[in-house]
């Protein structure tokens, strides 16, 4: 290749920028949507996934296993029905069973989930690659009014050890009352673990008793108060809970034991293993997941037959400039590497500035996504699938530069003198 051909096409590009610059915008929209569609499903399968480790069973009252996962896991949906605290007993005394973990939601604080659980929680739950919680600053609740708060819901209410703070009755847009007679003391704040932990409210199952003592069917009974001193004196042993994380003595025992639990007949009740709902729920959203991709990969279709028409309605204009160079010794496969370079450089900069926008979205936004729906957006450089993706849009921009290459590959020395009449 003629040494100085790159040197003319970035001068050329250059004269033409406002045109190219829309181009280059337009592959940089398609590299965003491409890659960005990868990385939010890699994203959000790794976050789903990382939510929960070293649980062999989730059980709770017979419903959709994914159901069941996602609100009991992710703080997403509503319970359609609790589980007995005899069944939880019971499930906690199978020879099988190593340890369980009640959980009980349905109330929130500021839009964060609250859970009532045991100090079992803070020993047998594991994130990421088994990974425990850790408690950042403070201690876990002792008290029946100590609360243990997850880092997001520490960050963006700006809550401190020792303040106090009270709960609502119901979740998300369900709010219907707040528990104020009965605050609480925020005891301990818990290390990010990037899971819908770090936006969960943790609490004793009896605190979760305690604040209702003086509510009947979803809300307060009117003129009966029962202040948080005096509440210690009744019996706070929950009659259901949500759900339960169940660990085996032995994993090998998983299936048996998932058959005798949900063969119970004492009540109606479902075990869940985590990584088999989670293959289910993503077979559900396969279908969005391709049909997204398959968007994009229009969109980019589109860019480049936008980036063909554009520099072949280009040639027109620029007919004396390549007469030019052939006049003064350019021979036609330069004029057609010159052509060529030039769209391979529109494709580079369109990937390069997606790229930027990628990484400037993911930190911008990250926090967002977190905080509403529970997705970690890693900022990161390209992996191999993304590598592939974007060495299919440079080869697909290089085969779109060619066209116009040939058709000025093929226009004649006396085409680009000769005045039009």
């Amino acid at each position: 290749m003629n040494p100085f051909i790159p040197i003319l096409a970035a001068r050329s590009a250059w004269n033409r920028r406002l045109t190219l610059g829309m181009m280059v915008l337009s592959v940089a929209l398609s590299v965003v949507l491409l890659v960005g569609i990868e990385r939010l499903r890699t994203d959000a399968r790794t976050s789903f996934a990382e939510a929960v480790s070293g649980t062999d069973l989730i059980v709770g009252a017979r419903a959709n296993p994914v159901e069941l996962l996602l609100y009991a896991v992710f703080r997403i949906g509503a319970a359609t029905n609790n589980m007995g605290w005899p069944s939880y007993l019971a499930l906690a005394d199978d020879p099988a069973v190593a340890w369980t973990v009640p959980l009980s939601l349905g109330d929130s604080h500021r839009g964060f989930a609250v859970l009532g659980t045991t100090s079992a929680y803070f020993d047998h739950f594991r994130h990421g690659d088994r990974t425990p919680l850790k408690i950042a600053q403070g201690k876990r609740f002792e008290q029946l009014f100590d609360t243990v708060i997850g880092a997001d819901v520490a960050t963006a209410s700006g809550y401190r050890l020792g303040d106090r703070i009270t709960l609502s009755h119901g979740a998300g847009d369900t709010v219907l009352a707040e528990h104020g007679d009965k605050p609480f003391t925020v005891v301990g704040i818990l290390a990010r673990t990037g899971t819908p932990v770090d936006r969960t409210v943790h609490v004793s199952l009896e605190a979760i008793e305690a604040i209702h003592l003086n509510w009947q069917g979803g809300a307060p009974v009117p003129g009966l108060s029962i202040p948080a001193e005096f509440a210690r004196k009744f019996n706070l042993t929950p009659k259901s809970i949500t759900a339960a994380l169940v660990g085996l003595h032995n994993r090998s025992d998983v299936f048996a034991a998932q058959r005798r639990i949900n063969a119970a007949r004492a009540e109606p009740l479902v075990a869940v293993m985590p990584g088999v709902a989670l293959d289910n729920l993503w077979q559900m959203v396969g279908t969005a997941e391709r049909t997204m991709t398959g968007i994009s990969a229009l969109v980019a279709a589109v860019s480049f037959i936008g980036l063909v028409a554009v520099v072949l309605a280009g040639l027109g204009e620029r007919r004396r400039e390549l007469a030019v160079l052939r006049s003064v010794g350019a021979a036609p496969r330069d004029v057609f590497t010159l052509l060529a370079f030039e769209g391979l450089l529109i494709t580079l900069s369109g990937v390069v500035l997606g790229l930027a926008l990628l990484t400037a979205a993911a930190s911008l936004l990250g926090e967002f996504v977190l905080t509403r729906y529970g997705v970690v957006l890693r900022v990161r450089l390209p992996d191999g699938a993304e590598l592939s993706m974007l060495l299919a849009i440079i080869a697909t921009g290089l085969a779109a530069s060619l066209v116009p290459g040939y058709r000025a590959y093929r226009m004649a020395l006396a085409d680009g003198l000769a005045p039009r009449l």
